[in-house]
């Protein structure tokens, strides 16, 4: 394997990069494709060796789950050794913080935790796991091929297309997935490998597993009479988006709270054992129990399927904070799914026969899908593409668009960019934004500068400006610690005055920094300080305030001007 990919690498780095992407590209998809076919029948595999095993009883149920998360949890701690939950969020953090690197391991390690937790009844998705795979797919072919930065992000965006593609037989919905959720201000021309890759990815899910989807539904003809019941589903889905996201999010916080995993596991384990034993709709990715609901039959009693759309979300983060390894994207489905239902049950129990139940279920997904990942497009087409169901654009297109407008009034980021923008280091569709996210302070830190000490006399500060180059000299104590400045022009007056070479020491001329720069500080922040005191040369300190160096406002417009044409290169 290595004589064969010797050559071809040396060949590929030959070819101008625009033509190396495009080849790149379909190797890309077809080892996504295979990818999503392996994680979907390893799933399978699994869940139909322990079916067979329990011999139709419930009771085993309550601890195949657990078994599943303790198993995950033991080969992220003592194999891989690294986070590799919450893919898609890690996936963007690769584009942000590191240079769309991401590491070897996560080319197989998602996929084998994900398909041991979904297998014994983890009540995650698949999806996140084989997007994160397909994005290390992308960008470890890219590092080993040489591809600059751009030329990375690309290609993990395409392993990302690929993935989406492959696991849903949505090609246009993985190429609409990167261009909503991943990438940020891509180039028209870039559009050719993100399609070449999801095809890829597609026809290779195609020749494997067929081309029927787990989403099959017998639909009813569009009417528009309907209508204000479809923008009254997208009211609901929005609130139901804000509900799944925020519970989300606080039960995370409140169980990373446990210190213990071990505990934290035993808890979650038992909580979801619970669930599922109970509701069996929560187990697994849940997609078996919409069969008779996307064929508009009778699934049974409402309020069963109530209690699932409610403690979902609880089953969801379980699975994930006990050790298991999963995504969002498919619950958010699920979810929606559920919501569509309960509606349209609803509707028919107060005016019989008013709406058409498996329409409703396929477009609450889109509805969900549009509120909590904040995609619409994304939600349209892949439920479009997944159930063959164009007829049912209008819809879909309604339903996402209330649903996103109603999330927006509440949420302004996803569930996969909430925390990252807080920390400011989302990268955005606003070009400004995403370039000013890309710079870091680290590397824009000027270390050349000679520091004095706050009690030196003025004859060691002249003898620092003699073999100094700058104009600026920081003042230290005797830690290290930063405590003020002095410039050339503050004892120019004095520089020749030897009387007052003894008698002068450097804090009779020091000033205070109108403001600090912390070490690792987002450059959006960098950027309103130094817009508010209008200083050119700002210190750097750790946070006890220990210098590291000085930050120039022109380096960083000469380094805004440089990553911006990079970034905007075709």
């Amino acid at each position: 394997m290595i004589r064969f990919w010797g050559p071809v690498r040396a060949l590929l780095r030959k070819l101008p990069e625009r033509e190396t992407l495009l080849a790149l590209s379909v190797v890309t998809g077809v080892l996504c494709g295979g990818a999503a076919v392996l994680l979907k029948w390893g799933i399978h595999s699994i869940q139909h060796g322990l079916d067979t095993l329990s011999r139709g009883m419930r009771w085993p149920y309550l601890l195949l789950p657990g078994a599943g998360m303790l198993l995950s949890f033991l080969l992220v701690r003592y194999v891989i050794r690294d986070n590799i939950g919450h893919g898609v969020t890690k996936v963007l953090q690769a584009v942000s913080k590191n240079e769309s690197k991401i590491k070897r391991h996560n080319t197989w390690s998602s996929l084998v935790t994900s398909a041991l937790t979904i297998g014994f009844g983890g009540s995650v998705g698949a999806e996140a796991p084989i997007v994160y795979t397909g994005a290390a797919i992308g960008s470890n072919l890219a590092r080993y091929c040489g591809l600059s930065y751009r030329g990375m992000t690309l290609l993990l965006g395409c392993g990302a297309a690929g993935a989406v593609a492959g696991i849903f037989n949505a090609p246009l919905a993985g190429v609409l997935f990167t261009l909503e959720i991943l990438l940020f201000n891509i180039s028209m021309t870039s559009i050719l490998p993100l399609l070449l890759s999801s095809l890829s990815a597609t026809l290779v899910s195609y020749l494997l597993l067929g081309r029927e989807t787990q989403f099959s539904a017998t639909l009813v003809s569009f009417s528009m009479r309907n209508i204000p019941w479809y923008a009254l589903l997208g009211v609901f889905c929005g609130f139901v988006s804000l509900y799944f996201l925020r519970l989300t999010l606080w039960m995370e916080d409140v169980l990373s709270r446990l210190r213990s995993p071990w505990l934290r596991w035993a808890l979650c384990a038992a909580a979801l054992g619970l669930l599922v034993y109970f509701l069996p709709p929560l187990y697994g990715e849940g997609y078996d129990a919409l069969r008779p609901m996307l064929h508009g039959a009778d699934a049974g009693p409402l309020w069963i399927f109530v209690l699932v759309l409610l403690l979902k979300v609880f089953s969801m983060t379980f699975t994930n904070a006990g050790g298991g390894v999963g995504g969002t994207f498919g619950p958010t489905l699920f979810v929606g799914a559920i919501a569509g239902y309960v509606m349209a049950t609803a509707l028919n129990l107060a005016f019989p026969g008013q709406v058409p139940v498996s329409n409703f279920v396929l477009v609450g997904m889109a509805g969900t899908m549009a509120g909590v990942m904040q995609a619409p497009m994304t939600a349209i087409f892949l439920i479009a593409e997944i159930c063959g169901g164009y007829q049912l654009l209008v819809p879909l297109i309604l339903t996402a668009a209330v649903s996103f407008g109603v999330m927006r009034i509440f949420e302004k980021y996803s569930i996969y960019t909430k925390r990252i923008a807080a920390s400011g280091e989302l990268l955005t569709h606003d070009s400004d934004q995403a370039v000013l996210t890309l710079l870091r302070t680290s590397e824009l830190l000027e270390t050349d500068f000679t520091p004095v000490r706050i009690d030196d006399s003025l004859r060691t500060l002249v003898d620092a400006v003699s073999l100094s180059q700058r104009n600026v000299f920081p003042v230290v104590d005797a830690h290290g610690r930063f405590q003020g400045y002095v410039q050339l022009s503050h004892i120019r007056q004095d520089m020749f005055r030897t009387d007052l070479y003894d008698t002068a020491h450097v804090y009779n001329y020091m000033q205070s920094a109108p403001e600090y720069i912390y070490e690792n500080e987002p450059m959006d922040s960098v950027m309103r300080k130094f817009e508010k005191t209008g200083a050119w040369n700002l210190p750097v300190v750790t946070s006890d305030r220990r210098y590291l160096g000085f930050l120039s406002k022109s380096k960083i417009f000469n380094a805004y001007r440089q990553e911006l044409r990079d970034f905007s290169q075709d």
